[in-house]
C-alpha cells in the first residue's frame, strides 16, 4: 500500500479514535465519521472496508446498506493507543 493511501486510512482511524474518546464503547454513525474525517461517504466506505479487512474496525450496516455504525475493534484500539495516545 502506498504512503498516500496509508495516510488516508490513518486519518479515518484518528477521527474514529477522537469520537471513541468522547463516547467510549458507543458505536459511531457513518454519517458522523464522514463529517469528522471530512470524507464523502463513498470514499469513507471504501476506506472502512480496508480497515475492516485489517481487523481494526467493525462496520455494521443497517438494512439497505446506506446507514450504519462503525467501532474500533480491540486491535484497532490498541493501534490507536500506539498512534494517537
Amino acid at each position: 500500500m502506498d504512503e498516500e493511501v496509508m495516510a488516508a486510512l490513518v486519518g479515518v482511524l484518528e477521527a474514529l479514535w477522537r469520537v471513541n474518546a468522547e463516547w467510549p464503547d458507543k458505536p459511531c454513525t457513518l454519517a458522523k465519521l464522514s463529517k469528522q474525517s471530512e470524507r464523502p461517504m463513498s470514499v469513507l466506505r471504501r476506506q472502512l472496508t480496508l480497515l475492516a479487512d485489517a481487523g481494526w474496525v467493525e462496520v455494521r450496516l443497517e438494512e439497505g446498506g446506506v446507514a450504519g455504525t462503525v467501532l474500533l475493534t480491540d486491535s484497532g484500539r490498541q493501534l490507536g493507543r500506539e498512534l494517537f495516545a
